[in-house]
């Protein structure tokens, strides 16, 4: 697995709109690991993060666009005890999944807004190319490393290898 990562700022309707980019190879297809990743993710982030997660619970919508979830993480996280997050980007055909935290965790951490997108590119048979990229805005904050996200990567990656 390699990783590339780019940090830019771009302006948005006055608002400055700071992005983290980064990109990863993982050596899972693009259909399963798609499936894991925006299809079933409610069921396996606990799995695959039990350490951080409880469980995922869907407060709105049916897992397509506009769906809002809750995360309920255990009592060592450093972002609080919750985090909601409404699914504000989504395309089957191209496999990008956008996730923007609308309450809790990292608003509870100085950021007004935090969006993280996903999206994926086969490289092979058995390996998909992970494009991520963090948009956020705050004051004092600046996301200079991807590493929670990548860390998530991984253990998914490890856990469709071995664990499914």
């Amino acid at each position: 697995m390699y990783t590339k990562q780019i940090s830019k700022s771009r302006t948005i309707n006055t608002t400055m709109v700071k992005e983290f980019n980064t990109q990863t190879v993982v050596s899972v297809g693009l259909e399963i690991f798609w499936q894991a990743l925006a299809k079933d993710f409610i069921v396996i982030v606990p799995k695959v993060l039990p350490q951080h997660v409880k469980d995922v619970q869907v407060l709105e919508g049916d897992g397509g666009l506009g769906t809002v979830l809750n995360f309920n993480f255990c009592s060592d996280a450093s972002t609080g005890s919750y985090q909601k997050e409404r699914i504000s980007e989504l395309d089957w055909s191209s496999y990008e999944i956008g996730l923007e935290v609308i309450e809790g965790g990292h608003l509870n951490r100085g950021f007004s807004f935090y969006k993280t997108s996903f999206l994926l590119a086969a490289k092979g048979p058995d390996q998909t190319e992970v494009n991520v990229k963090i948009s956020y805005e705050a004051e004092n904050e600046d996301v200079k490393s991807a590493e929670p996200t990548l860390f998530y990567i991984r253990s998914l990656e490890n856990y469709l290898l071995h664990d499914s």
